[in-house]
């Protein structure tokens, strides 16, 4: 449970770090500087802050986690929660402007025996709304409590995962609050023009609810790479995540062989028969909302996206998915864009219609608001793809942004491959936006967590024989020999066990463990490692900057490895 606590507040710093977090920030700064009618009450300005922030983490991870029962229990629309937030932060802003109304709106509190509790009181409301309308990036840990809630699957470690994540995401925001606090009573010209302030307070807060309205955070947020991006890599690598969001007991006769596909591979797999599109409430841009059976797409090369119209993530992954549509279309090309919902106001379809408009969307949706077609293909990120061929067998799946290059050259290959005379149009050009660290991403050796495994064959649990492939790609890794591999990484059966790594970084780390020698081959040069007792980390390249490179690393049978880092 604690691990679980630790997780979701990592995942919700990382969050409270993401370009998602800019639409509050200036409501929050002016939280904390803002001083209130009564300048004297100096004790209230300065818990001030602290209560904006608290207010935030307790509606954020209520109405992410409850909402929308809560709200399909009273028979309210999916979306009163935020537009409620949108009108408190309105009456907020106005009562900053103009002093006698905030005075109005303190009168249904007046029976509270404290005196000067405006600016407290005021300052958790406040909060509570930002809490309705704030909508952060997508991640690992965001999709496991929305899931969670949307599915009504809510238990203690689901309770402690979103109260941390709250929390997590918050610690930047005060920080933010106190140093816009600290402006106002340390710099002269906020201390001399308190009124100009609460005024520039309160316009700001009108400004944000008018913006929220018309969605044009969301259009800035789309011009800002994720840089949190390969972070929220590396928390989705969380076993513990991973075991949350692991839908074992759902999988069945439809979606079993789906594992066999590894996420985001270069190549073209086969993954069984592409599960059913079902459970749907609504579909759009179909003639009269009329349904569409993935059997009826035979013949054609379809792919399936999963996406939420507010997830940043998606939005700026789905100008790639429309390019694609746009561009294939008319040679045998579909897309499904199965819109499942990560809060309660995403299932109300004259949102979910008005966030395809902005991007453009013209293909299909399925509005997918029970979470059924979701969990019938197991699936645990937004955005997700999953490719398919002409006779209806998933052929490649990737989750989260990036790679594009790669999906599309798949795209143009089985089209290719459903009809070799068809001449196709020229690929797009999109540009990539998506961040890298510029290294290599961690690298799991196991079976459950495998990443970046680029051999001649599959990777899977028991004992293999294994070679490397004719060619082996940029940032993955190859094994020739014998080995076992299971769900905690791979142990060399014979002297010939060897892995092939090819990277980009600096200095490269492996985790190994058992009784004998690393061979290590660096880029020509031989060195050997002694290895003995439990698994540690062992630093196998030690470079003077960051650039490409190849690693051959030999274990002497028995030994263990379990995953490469990079610095």
């Amino acid at each position: 449970m604690g691990t679980l606590a630790l997780i979701g507040l990592v995942g919700g710093l990382i969050t409270g770090i993401s370009p998602c977090i800019l639409p509050v920030l200036p409501v929050i700064f002016f939280s904390g500087s803002a001083p209130s009618a009564d300048s004297t009450a100096e004790r209230v300005s300065r818990w001030r802050p602290y209560l904006v922030i608290a207010g935030l983490v307790t509606s954020f991870a209520t109405f992410t986690l409850l909402g929308s029962a809560l709200l399909a229990a009273l028979g309210l629309p999916q979306d009163v929660l935020r537009w409620a937030g949108l009108i408190v932060l309105v009456l907020i802003g106005i009562g900053l402007i103009f002093p006698w109304f905030e005075h109005i709106l303190e009168k249904p509190f007046s029976w509270i025996p404290q005196r000067q509790v405006n600016s407290e009181r005021g300052g958790f409301i406040l909060g509570l709304a930002l809490g309705a309308v704030y909508v952060p990036c997508a991640g690992p840990v965001l999709a496991a409590i929305a899931v969670a809630g949307s599915t009504g699957e809510i238990g203690v470690d689901t309770i402690v995962l979103t109260v941390s994540f709250s929390i997590g995401a918050a610690v930047p925001l005060l920080f933010f609050a106190l140093a816009g606090q600290r402006i106002a009573e340390r710099v002269r010209a906020f201390r001399e023009h308190q009124r100009g302030v609460r005024i520039a307070g309160g316009v700001v807060m009108i400004l944000l609810a008018i913006a929220l309205v018309l969605d044009l955070p969301a259009v800035l947020q789309r011009t800002i790479p994720d840089y949190t991006n390969a972070l929220q890599d590396k928390v989705a690598n969380s076993s513990e995540i991973r075991e949350k969001l692991d839908l074992t007991d759902l999988i069945n006769d439809q979606n079993k062989d789906l594992d066999k596909c590894t996420a985001g591979a270069t190549e073209l797999e086969s993954c069984g028969t592409a599960p059913d599109i079902k459970g749907i409430t609504a579909w759009l841009n179909t003639p009269d909302g009329k349904s569409i059976d993935l059997g009826s797409l035979r013949g054609k090369v379809v792919l399936i996206d999963f996406w939420a119209y507010s997830c940043i993530n998606c939005q700026r992954s789905i100008p790639h998915v429309v390019d694609w549509y746009n561009t294939y279309k008319d040679d045998g090309f579909d897309v499904i864009g199965v819109h499942t919902p990560e809060y309660a106001f995403e299932k109300v379809t004259r949102n979910v219609v008005a966030g395809a408009r902005d991007l453009d969307i013209t293909y299909p949706i399925a509005q997918d608001n029970n979470l059924a077609t979701w969990s019938n293909y197991r699936n645990q990120y937004w955005p997700a793809h999953y490719l398919i061929d002409a006779q209806g067998v998933v052929r490649h799946i990737k989750f989260g942004e990036g790679d594009y290059d790669v999906t599309e050259k798949l795209i143009r290959e089985l089209l290719m491959d459903a009809d070799s005379d068809r001449s196709l149009p020229a690929a797009t050009a999109n540009t990539d936006a998506t961040p890298t660290t510029g290294t290599t991403q961690e690298t799991y050796l196991s079976v459950d967590k495998q990443s970046n495994y680029s051999g001649d064959g599959p990777l899977k649990q028991g004992e293999g024989q294994f070679s490397y492939p004719t060619t082996q790609p940029a940032d993955t890794f190859a094994l020739r020999g014998r080995f076992t591999a299971d769900d905690q990484g791979l142990t060399a059966l014979d002297p010939a066990a060897e892995i092939s790594l090819n990277y980009h970084a600096n200095q490269v780390f492996i985790v190994v463990g058992g009784e004998g020698n690393l061979r290590v081959n660096d880029n020509g040069l031989t060195r050997t490692i002694a290895v003995s007792g439990a698994p540690t980390l062992y630093k196998i390249h030690d470079g003077d900057s960051n650039q490409s490179g190849n690693l051959k690393v030999a274990l002497d049978p028995g030994m263990q490895a379990f995953s490469f880092t990079f610095g």
